[in-house]
């Protein structure tokens, strides 16, 4: 019996995966090098980066068909993998979906989602019929994969690898087959699914724009090492250095030296705090965050506490890409090459002069690296 002055004891659920200072090399070329990282049931994690950061690789660890050199692997707080623990793929409950699809074409659509179950045949097909009306695609329950679109396929796929209900569900760029017009769609459907089954996710992406869309959080991963882990606007709005936020989008880079926990640009002066004297700094920002108007008779137009100073550039191409322009210029002075983005037809000619401000609220100042 709990007494009025204490509080009952409260045991904190263990994370759904847990990964502790995972690494692994080849030929002795570090692939992954102290991943950590937890999931959490109901949540997708997203291990984002380019090809050949080690995404892959971590992914296949989790699923049993590798074996790191030096870490440990929880599942609800049980050890799988570690020292001298391996316990085998087929007992992690731990789902895959592949980008290839990897439906088995002598099978009906409903025997490959059934595929694997350890019910009667009955309660198989009953759980197949379940999973195909929720992917839209009960009439195929007969039909055979290759009588599908590519799109119908994937979601085949999903239902079979969510069919025997999986603690974790591993996808390995699962999108990337399918074309831009169906793309959107299928993921959306996926990532309802998904939630409504309390699955803990791990989607492994080189697709920005496909992790900002899917995940709950975001981890950032480059030469085998995880670099940033957050919330898909945070990540985006904080990111740790230049490459971070170039991985997002393109960037503008200004470059400039600290003195007096100042650096001087033709856009006025940023705070750089902590640098010393003479230390190099990369002022980076997107090209949406800049703002452009007309150059009238060599007047600039009145800073403001947004934009701060406006600099003198000139156009040295402008292109519309859909659903937006995009303008490059050529600053006086320095020659520093920028590009700025507009949300509409704007397409100043050649060598025209315009007025470029900044976004100060949307700069990132990162020290140079040497």
């Amino acid at each position: 019996m709990v007494g009025p002055n204490r509080r009952p004891h409260v045991t904190a659920t263990p994370p759904r995966l847990e990964i502790r200072n995972l690494s692994r090399s080849f030929a002795g070329r570090p692939v992954v090098q102290g991943v950590d990282l937890t999931l959490s049931a109901g949540n997708v994690t997203c291990l984002l980066g380019p090809s050949g950061c080690g995404k892959s690789t971590t992914l296949r660890i989790i699923a049993g068909v590798d074996s790191q050199d030096s870490g440990e692997l929880y599942i609800d707080g049980q050890l799988i993998s570690g020292g001298s623990t391996f316990v085998a793929p087929e007992k992690r409950s731990v789902g895959l979906m592949f980008q290839d699809f990897a439906l088995f074409p002598h099978l009906s659509v409903g025997d490959n989602v059934a595929f694997g179950l350890t019910g009667s045949r009955s309660e198989n097909r009953k759980r197949a019929e379940e999973l195909l009306a929720r992917v839209d695609l009960a009439d195929y329950i007969d039909a055979f994969p290759h009588e599908l679109s590519g799109g119908e396929q994937q979601r085949v796929a999903l239902a079979r690898a969510i069919a025997p209900r999986p603690r974790i569900l591993l996808m390995d760029e699962p999108f990337s087959g399918l074309d831009n017009r169906l793309r959107d769609g299928v993921r959306d459907q996926t990532l309802a699914i998904l939630k409504e089954e309390g699955t803990a996710v791990l989607l492994v992406t080189h697709e920005p724009e496909e992790a900002m869309r899917m995940a709950d959080e975001i981890a950032l991963m480059r030469e085998g090492r995880i670099v940033q882990r957050g919330a898909p606007y945070n990540i985006y709005n904080t990111p740790v250095d230049r490459a971070a936020a170039a991985f997002f989008s393109d960037v503008n880079v200004i470059r400039g030296q600290s003195n007096g926990a100042l650096t001087k640009t033709a856009f006025g002066q940023f705070l750089t705090p902590g640098l010393e004297d003479g230390a190099e700094v990369e002022i980076v920002v997107r090209p949406q965050h800049l703002k452009m108007d007309f150059h009238r008779n060599g007047h600039a137009p009145e800073p403001s506490p947004d934009h701060g100073v406006w600099a003198c550039g000139r156009v040295e191409r402008a292109r519309f890409i859909g659903n937006e322009s995009l303008v490059e210029f050529v600053m006086d002075g320095d020659g520093t090459r920028l590009k700025a983005t507009v949300p509409s037809v704007f397409l100043p000619k050649r060598d025209t002069a315009l007025w470029i401000a900044i976004r100060r609220d949307r700069c990132f100042v990162f020290p140079v690296d040497r």
